[in-house]
């Protein structure tokens, strides 16, 4: 028998996450029967997503929703041969019994340098939410410029770089002049503090006095009143996250943005990226195919231990992290 470390969603979160909101649980895993694998976590990943689909997704008492990198060490299922890596969807725990519906196989090919946390980042669902926002939804085009929020984050900084290679001039926002040093690093053409800036208004003009073409949107809040009101006309806008807004316990209000999309005649699309899971498997080998020629740098967060799962998840939605956020098991 082996047993699994889960963490648990004991109350649905009110306001900011608490440690009381969680509890850590072990449970006895039954042997794999035909067809089934037993997985071990070995990267786990934490993402801004799961506050709000916590209470869409799950009620008090389920496993924390969540995607993993996982080691195979029994299988009854020849899809996935004992020792090989898979991406599970099986949320916050240590190990799992899987039938492998909710299973990917890592990409072959994998560089033996490149370490698998990626594929719950860069090559993985935030850097397709990153590609598919640029490409499906705002068509992004040469010599436009394009403004992203949240740019040191998962998202962003994957945005921003893909930008730059569709040569384009990029506007990133962050928290912190830590986070605004690594934009620059990864070659945005302007970035800023959000948090210490006297007026948004003024920062996006003085970032792009002629205006922005393409906003990829990850914030909510003021930063969407401030940028909307700095769009070209016919200008597009992918909505992606509004974390500024996910742990509000009462909805915020904010100037209505109408006249602004009627005069400038805005395009605005909220998405998510398994809309276009059937080009998954070739939009992952091109984002690897970047990363392998240097053109697509990555950072990541790495929090050491399962039980510190809950800690790391609080600290991502405060914004402590550069990069990617994981956790090694």
């Amino acid at each position: 028998m082996v047993q699994a470390k889960t963490w648990i969603l004991v109350k649905h979160f009110d306001g900011f996450p608490k440690d009381s909101d969680f509890e850590l649980k072990v449970e006895e895993l039954p042997e794999p029967k035909d067809g089934e694998v037993l997985l071990e976590a070995v990267f786990l990943s934490v993402d801004p997503y799961m506050r709000p689909f916590s209470r869409v997704r799950m009620k008090e008492g389920d496993v924390m929703i969540g995607t993993q990198v996982a080691k195979v060490l029994q299988s009854k299922n020849p899809a996935f041969p004992v020792g090989s890596h898979v991406i599970g969807r099986g949320g916050w725990r240590t190990h799992t019994v899987s039938d492998g519906a909710d299973l990917t196989p890592i990409m072959p090919d994998w560089p033996q340098d490149l370490s698998l946390s990626l594929a719950l980042g860069t090559i993985g669902m935030p850097g397709l939410t990153a590609l598919f926002g640029i490409e499906e939804v705002l068509g992004l085009q040469k010599g436009e410029t394009l403004l992203v929020n949240a740019a040191a984050g998962a998202v962003g900084t994957v945005v921003g770089q893909i930008a730059k290679i569709k040569g384009c001039k990029v506007v990133g926002s962050a928290g912190s002049d830590a986070k605004v040093a690594y934009l620059k690093e990864l070659g945005f053409d302007e970035a800023f503090n959000y948090k210490t800036v006297g007026s948004l208004d003024e920062a996006l003009k003085k970032a792009s006095p002629e205006g922005y073409d393409c906003f990829f949107e990850n914030v909510g809040g003021p930063f969407w009143t401030a940028a909307t009101q700095q769009m070209k006309n016919f200008g597009r806008i992918a909505v992606c996250g509004g974390i500024a807004t996910y742990n509000d316990t009462t909805p915020k209000t904010c100037p209505y943005p109408h006249l602004t999309m009627i005069f400038k005649q805005l395009k605005v699309e909220g998405f998510m990226q398994s809309r276009w899971e059937h080009k998954h498997p070739e939009s992952l080998k091109r984002l690897m195919g970047w990363v392998k020629e240097g053109k697509l740098k990555y950072r990541e967060h790495v929090t050491k231990g399962f039980d510190n799962m809950p800690a790391a998840f609080m600290g991502l939605l405060q914004g402590e992290n550069i990069g990617k956020a994981v956790i090694a098991s």
